[in-house]
């Protein structure tokens, strides 16, 4: 489905991404792994094409996203469904038309078919009569279930996570990636997870890529990155220390 070549990006007086390639399977999970303000994040917005990089490709489905602009960028577009870190929940709005939001901004559809698919929405995760409440007013799960709602009303082909259990306590977080992993298998989408929470994120996993110094390090399904001997993998999986990044600090 997505297909990552030579990826390469730098900011002013830091080169973020190094030729990095990496591969998405149809229908799998890809969780990228690494440590903070290690890329991850920079990855994904570049497969959502929200940045470009300074050399390399992004395919889906065998097209380069990153010669697009205007429309044909915004056809691909329209297969992706997003959830934000944080959730990134209008304040303003209600839960329902936070959910809705995607469907007024990109598609033309009557009202009554926006309230359907809506309602649809947040039943599958799991929030039946919270339609009319505001995010001020639910949990923090629950505005996470709102934001999983929102990404996938507009029945997306893939959907990218990015942190999507950022400052839920360790029973939320199972509770958030065991309904990503429902809604995968019940819906069948491509998905793409940037995530830091070892080791709940190898139980729902089919695919991991532990992202290094700009370049994936080491890919595969969780059992293999959990054994790998590659002595960064070891290290980050274990939350041991790294001698020559304390050196540096």
């Amino acid at each position: 489905m997505i297909r990552v070549e030579g990826l390469t990006k730098s900011f002013p007086g830091n080169a973020v991404l190094r030729d990095l390639d990496l591969e998405v399977p149809t229908g799998s999970i890809t969780i990228v792994i690494g440590r903070s303000g290690g890329g991850k994040s920079v990855l994904l917005r570049h497969l959502i094409g929200l940045l470009r990089p300074d050399r390399g490709r992004v395919l889906v489905d065998g097209v380069d996203i990153t010669r697009l602009r205007g429309e044909p960028l915004d056809r691909v577009r329209r297969r992706y469904g997003v959830v934000f870190q944080g959730g990134a929940l209008f304040d303003s709005m209600s839960c329902a038309d936070n959910v809705a939001f995607p469907l007024r901004e990109k598609l033309r559809l009557p009202r009554a078919e926006v309230a359907r698919r809506v309602e649809t929405a947040i039943v599958q995760v799991g929030l039946e009569g919270i339609g009319a409440k505001y995010p001020a007013e639910v949990s923090g799960g629950m505005r996470k279930r709102v934001a999983i709602a929102r990404a996938l009303v507009t029945e997306p082909q893939i959907v990218f996570f990015d942190e999507p259990t950022t400052g839920l306590d360790p029973v939320l977080v199972n509770t958030i990636h065991g309904l990503i992993l429902d809604l995968h298998r019940r819906l069948g989408f491509t998905a793409v997870m940037v995530s830091h929470e070892i080791p709940e994120i190898f139980g729902i996993a089919d695919r991991v890529a532990m992202l290094h110094e700009g370049r994936i390090a080491a890919v595969g399904p969780p059992g293999e990155i959990q054994e790998s001997q590659d002595r960064v993998v070891r290290q980050f999986i274990r939350g041991e220390p790294d001698p020559v990044a304390e050196g540096r600090a």
